[in-house]
């Protein structure tokens, strides 16, 4: 089970073998320890006992904190014990300087780019019987965002300016195509601009924006259990505070996981709601949160078998691990099936 506390104002206690979250003399929710996967906060104004934040070390039960209106993924509570594999660190912070690191950075984005092209081919087979010219649409944008895997295929060496920069770039225009088509998708009613990030005021922007925290939280964990520094990427360019790693596996999860849950949800009449100061309502950031969750424990095909998706990304970042420690030949991103 997953705890998900949304509400200004509430306290989250221990209670015997159970977390109790109330809001004054109010008891909004009551989870069994043992059936806890893990807690998120999306609200500020949230406080924690002690108890808690020890029962949950000891039991291995993250705490993922985000900020209450944007979704910025700000932080998560660990036991301190459960990262610390320094092996792995270095040879993490090593391979950067190596052929390896750029294989990686290459399978980051040639992840991207197939599950950006798959998510279309499985809105548009849908679509076949129903809206021809939409199927054509969505399956031609497909093939246009998997011609610029070619150019990833053919880059050799380390990573430097060049080698990025035509990885950036051949990403970037994959993604004109991709969103370009995901526009054909969205209802009229949400009046959607395009992609946007940062600043976004439609509300679908800031659902993806939000989805997108909510699963960086879910990335970084899982690095974080393989030993891997989340701040160390090798895809994306090294800033501080910025967690360069994380953000290049999550490019494997996106569409997978994000994008196909809002455009399908959004799609069967989930509403998008604001409030006065233009951002996403409590009750929206949590069914976000839930759906997303929920989507982390739907199976896709992966190793020859049907596994978890929160399985298979705990796996992909233990293969970074051993691959960057010379125990796998190669790194192969994961792809979503359509």
């Amino acid at each position: 089970m997953d705890l998900i506390v949304e509400d200004y104002g509430t306290f989250v206690a221990k209670h015997q073998g159970r977390l109790r979250v109330t809001k004054g003399k109010q008891r909004l929710a009551e989870v069994p320890l043992m059936h806890l996967g893990q807690i998120v906060i999306c609200s500020d104004g949230v406080g924690l006992s002690s108890d808690v934040v020890k029962i949950c070390a000891e039991k291995g039960i993250p705490i993922h904190f985000l900020n209450g209106k944007e979704g910025e993924d700000y932080g998560t509570l660990f036991a301190s014990g459960l990262t610390g594999m320094a092996q792995t660190k270095r040879a993490q912070l090593r391979a950067y300087e190596q052929e390896l690191g750029l294989v990686l950075a290459c399978a980051f984005a040639s992840g991207k780019i197939q599950n950006q092209s798959n998510m279309l081919r499985y809105a548009a087979k849908y679509r076949k019987e129903t809206d021809q010219v939409l199927y054509e649409t969505l399956t031609q944008s497909a093939s246009a965002v998997l011609d610029h895997l070619k150019a990833l295929e053919k880059l050799t060496g380390v990573m430097n300016e060049h080698t990025r920069s035509v990885l950036m770039g051949n990403e970037g225009r994959a993604a004109v195509h991709y969103w370009g088509a995901v526009r054909r998708l969205i209802p009229a009613e949400l009046h959607w601009p395009g992609r946007q990030t940062q600043g976004a005021r439609d509300p679908f922007n800031q659902a993806l924006n939000y989805g997108y925290a909510v699963l960086r939280s879910q990335v970084r964990t899982a690095l974080l259990l393989a030993g891997l520094d989340p701040n160390a990427g090798f895809l994306h360019a090294d800033r501080p505070g910025k967690p360069s790693l994380s953000l290049d596996l999550i490019e494997e999860f996106r569409q997978p996981v994000v994008d196909r849950m809002l455009i399908g949800q959004v799609n069967r009449g989930f509403e998008l709601c604001q409030q006065d100061d233009g951002q996403l309502d409590a009750p929206t950031r949590k069914r976000i949160v839930e759906r997303l969750l929920e989507r982390m424990e739907s199976t896709e095909l992966y190793g020859g078998k049907r596994q978890p998706v929160r399985h298979i990304l705990q796996l992909q970042a233990r293969h970074i691990a051993t691959f960057v420690r010379g125990e796998r030949d190669q790194y192969t991103p994961f792809v979503m099936g359509w």
